[in-house]
């Protein structure tokens, strides 16, 4: 019993070890788990301290790069005049061009064809003499067969390369040529500036002005210049850059707080006064070129008027607002030390010159002369020139002839260019390809000689043909000009649209002749073109549509007026309710299709030449609402539309406010080049319709 007994409690026993054991091993295993999570746990927390760490350093990085390139804006302003003295001056010679010689390279041609060997026409086989004379005679035929027709391919060959270098020495003559008269006319035109020629002046210092260096990218280069002959005086209006040109910010710093950057606004005063004088640089930046250009003591002096877009604060609307004004004589600023001056200063004390006290504000100077009292102005704001009378009338020239033109004017200006044959041409007037790497490749032509504004579809028809042809860019070239509609169709495409007038200027810069009739302004001719025949109605497709709609319930009439400035022609160029068209019908009312609840029918081209806006403007209909104002009138906007309907742009304008009952919504003006450009208005009238028509001279009763 006690052996059986011993038993039983050694193996509770051995159960109560293993049970112990399997306790153990699983407290082990449980330790080991919360180990290994809490190695997991710290390991994931220094990831993410080091990934926290990261970011910031970052950040930290993004913000002083950011800082970095601010300081770098300010600096290159501060460094302006400085670095575009530097600069090479303009030359002459920079006009001039040299024969680029190209390698005479007739490739297969130059190979002679080589002559039979005899060695290799032995006679093969005969078992008898006469077989084996019969293979001897087979064998010599064969030899003076093939010797005849080596040397009948080798006198092809000599006919052939001679008229490959006839046609080589031909191409490089004509070359050579273009050169020389290109050259020539340089010459003319450096002793026409010698002899203070005021059109030669004009196109000599224009042209250094375009190719002087030394401006930061993005610097307007748009500008007006004249020459008073009598005084040796070049009368200059050049843009100046706007006051976002001076960084608003100035730095950047991370808050790792909020984990965002943070900008510290540049002191209002400190931005000032970096702009006043960043204004004063360009000013004498400009005179500097223009005297370092002048070799033939053709400028006694330069007047510089500086001028940016804006609002006047004092009307309203939108023109040059002068900013910098400056008359320098030559032996002045001969001995001024550029590197040494401060800008603003030199400017103002040691020229004698106006500087804006408050530019920021747009607070105006008054110029001391402007380029069209000199008589004889060109470039961006002013008439361009339109040719001499003994040269070739482009609106008469054979068709032919002026494509061959186009497509001299392509080679004169260093691309390879052909004309395409007549039928089948995909509507390609002239193949060129521009050789220039990176911004070069092919371009198709199109060539329009027409007398009226080129209608929006041939500008969409080009696009779809450089398309389908796969070129890099599409040009048209045309003789009269674009209506609003096309600029807008191609801007931001590959398109570009030569009107006559810059068609002539690029002729004569590049030694080609061409003027535009009788030298009326922009070659604007009344005929109708060959694609704007009017129907009926007196419509053409090169005519636009102005739709205008605005939500609200307020009651509008929309009228538009053909003006001068500030002035309508006359009582008859207010189209509105009692008046639905010009004399002239260039401008009449039109039904208005949805979404639009007003419509103006406009063609650009037909409007009288000494029209230079036309102003769109909406009143309360005082017969329906009249005691309404114009808070009723938000969202307004102007469609841009072709003949057909189609939609090319939306123009935003002004919301109505309380009080007022009239409001200018925007104008359409007359650029120097005839192409016309839309003005944001906002100027409104309390007292309706009578009230802003007043303002534009029209009595009312």
């Amino acid at each position: 019993m006690s052996r059986r007994s011993n038993g039983i409690v050694g193996v509770w026993a051995e159960a109560q070890r293993q049970r112990e054991r399997q306790l153990e091993a699983q407290a082990r295993e449980q330790r080991e788990r919360e180990r290994q999570q809490r190695a997991y746990e710290r390991e994931s927390a220094r990831q993410e301290r080091e990934f926290a760490r990261q970011e910031r350093e970052r950040r930290e990085a993004d913000a002083r790069r950011r800082t970095e390139r601010l300081d770098a804006r300010v600096a290159a302003l501060q460094g302006l005049l400085a670095d575009g003295c530097r600069a090479p001056a303009f030359d002459a010679s920079a006009l001039t061009r040299s024969v680029q010689a190209v390698p005479f390279s007739p490739g297969p041609l130059a190979q002679p064809v080589a002559l039979p060997d005899p060695a290799r026409y032995q006679a093969q086989g005969g078992w008898t003499p006469a077989r084996r004379a019969q293979a001897q005679a087979e064998a010599q035929a064969r030899f003076e067969q093939d010797l005849y027709a080596a040397r009948a391919a080798e006198a092809a060959r000599q006919r052939q390369l001679a008229e490959y270098r006839e046609r080589y020495e031909r191409d490089a003559e004509a070359r050579r040529e273009e050169v020389r008269r290109h050259n020539a006319n340089v010459a003319r035109l450096t002793a026409a500036v010698a002899d203070g020629d005021p059109e030669a002046a004009v196109e000599y210092f224009t042209a250094a002005l375009h190719a002087g260096a030394g401006w930061p990218e993005g610097f307007p280069r748009r500008f007006s210049a004249g020459y008073d002959r009598a005084a040796r005086q070049l009368l200059l209006d050049w843009e100046l850059p706007g006051y976002d040109v001076v960084p608003e910010a100035k730095s950047v710093r991370y808050m790792p707080t909020n984990g965002q950057e943070k900008e510290t606004a540049r002191p209002v005063a400190q931005r000032r006064a970096l702009y006043r004088e960043a204004l004063a640089q360009c000013v004498l930046l400009v005179l500097h070129q223009l005297f370092a250009a002048d070799a033939f003591g053709a400028l006694d002096s330069v007047v510089v008027n500086g001028f940016v877009d804006g609002h006047d604060p004092v009307t309203g609307r939108q023109e040059h607002l002068f900013l910098a004004t400056v008359m320098a004589s030559r032996p002045v600023f001969r001995d001024l030390r550029l590197d040494q001056v401060s800008p603003g200063d030199c400017l103002v004390d040691g020229l004698r010159g106006q500087l804006s006290a408050r530019p920021d504000r747009l607070a105006p100077v008054r110029p001391v002369r402007r380029p069209d009292d000199a008589g004889a102005a060109t470039g961006a704001a002013a008439v361009p020139h339109a040719g001499d009378d003994d040269e070739p009338d482009l609106y008469t020239m054979d068709p032919i002839a002026f494509e061959s033109l186009v497509a001299d004017l392509f080679r004169a200006m260093g691309m390879r260019a052909v004309t395409t044959q007549r039928s089948n041409d995909g509507g390609v007037d002239v193949d060129a390809v521009d050789p220039t790497p990176i911004r070069g490749g092919t371009i198709v032509v199109q060539v329009k000689r027409y007398r009226n504004t080129v209608s929006p579809t041939a500008v969409r028809d080009l696009y779809g043909t450089v398309q389908d042809a796969g070129a890099n860019k599409g040009v048209l070239v045309t003789t009269s000009g674009f209506g609003p509609g096309s600029y807008t169709f191609a801007h931001g495409k590959p398109l570009e649209l030569v009107p006559g007038t810059q068609l002539v200027d690029l002729l004569h810069r590049h030694g080609l002749r061409g003027r535009l009739g009788q030298g009326e302004r922009g070659g604007r001719a009344r005929a109708a073109a060959p694609d704007a025949v009017p129907d009926e109605a007196g419509r053409t497709d090169a005519d636009n549509v102005l739709g205008l709609s605005w939500s609200g319930h307020v009651a509008l009439d929309v009228c538009a007026l053909v003006c001068r400035g500030d002035r309508v022609l006359s009582d008859e160029h207010l189209v509105f309710f009692n008046n639905p068209a010009t004399p002239d019908h260039a401008v009449r009312a039109h039904p208005a299709g949805a979404p639009d609840k007003a419509a103006i029918r406009v063609s650009f081209d037909a409007m009288p030449g000494d029209a230079d806006r036309l102003v769109l403007a909406a009143s309360v209909d005082p017969e329906v609402n009249p005691e309404a104002d114009l808070t009723g009138l938000r969202d307004a906007r102007v469609r841009l539309l072709d003949a057909s309907g189609t939609e090319l742009d939306r123009l935003a304008v002004s919301d109505g406010r309380p009080g007022e009952t009239a409001l200018v919504l925007g104008s359409f003006r007359r650029r120097a080049n005839g192409n016309w450009d839309f003005v944001v208005g906002g100027k409104g009238y309390p007292g309706g319709l009578e009230d802003l028509v007043r303002d534009y001279g029209i009595e009312v009763e």
